[in-house]
């Protein structure tokens, strides 16, 4: 671990909905810290799909191919306990995820924990252990409604959804174990460059929602077909300047997004290390 860092900063993608662009998200996150030199251990709780871990066995595929050199996380996929009745599977579940990260402290700066799109005892896990929580959502009321029902007349928050009122707990939780704090940062995802009726009523409700249940708010990915592209060859917008894909306007433009969503992440550390660059 990096001199002075006593814990490993723990980031959770999380989204109960598949298709919002969590692997994605991760996967850029990853390789720009790792950019950085620093130390990062991912796990992958989606032992069925398994979409994070594909990502980087497409990239180790693809670097041994073309003889690129690089950089790779170790990886882990944990999955949920399947025998026994519900309180013993919640135990092994728990002893597991807790004997896991207790090892990854020990060797990560940053631990990131890729959610699978639907509840679960280990989801639920992570969201408590999560330092920065970070729940991409498409731009959508389709995708809005995993935080928060509206009026469809008003198109005004109506109540919250079970998702927000998971998150809720999870940040009482934490604040019991450890008093620690989990930074929630809702990313919207897939918006497009054209202004549209439907796209202010989904910010206007992100910024009334914002108020009331306490996340950070930020731009994520735009609507780009490079985005579907890399996962293949196990690659990130990151990692261009390594390889030998040719850059175009719209590569540009999307590394712009991914150096101002770290940005706004505001991990520890990150401008510290981008000024010594």
């Amino acid at each position: 671990m990096s001199e002075g860092t006593e814990k490993a900063h723990i980031i959770v993608v999380g989204n109960e909905k598949g298709g919002s662009g969590k692997s994605t998200t991760a996967m850029h996150i990853a390789v720009s810290l790792m950019q950085r030199d620093c130390n990062i251990s991912i796990v992958d709780l989606d032992s069925r799909q398994k979409t994070l871990a594909r990502y980087l066995e497409n990239r180790l595929n693809y670097a041994e191919q073309h003889k690129l050199k690089l950089s790779i996380p170790d990886v882990y996929i944990l999955g949920r306990a399947m025998d026994g009745d519900l309180d013993q599977m919640m135990f092994e579940d728990t002893k597991n995820f807790s004997e896991l990260m207790d090892e990854l402290h020990e060797q990560s700066d940053y631990i990131l924990i890729d959610c699978p799109g639907s509840d679960s005892n280990l989801a639920r896990l992570a969201h408590s252990a999560a330092d920065t929580l970070i729940t991409p959502i498409n731009d959508s009321f389709v995708d809005l409604d995993l935080l928060a029902s509206v009026d469809p007349d008003t198109f005004k928050v109506d109540k919250l959804s079970l998702y927000s009122e998971m998150v809720w707990d999870a940040r009482k939780h934490r604040a019991m174990i450890d008093r620690g704090t989990i930074d929630w940062i809702v990313m919207r995802n897939r918006t497009s460059a054209l202004d549209a009726k439907n796209k202010r009523r989904v910010n206007s409700a992100l910024k009334e929602l914002q108020k009331r249940v306490s996340f950070r708010y930020i731009q994520g990915l735009g609507e780009r077909v490079v985005y579907r592209e890399l996962f293949p060859k196990g690659l990130t917008l990151v990692d261009f300047r390594d390889t030998d894909q040719k850059i175009t306007l719209s590569h540009v433009a999307a590394r712009q997004e991914i150096r101002r969503l770290m940005d706004d992440l505001q991990l520890p550390n990150w401008k510290l290390q981008i000024e010594n660059d």
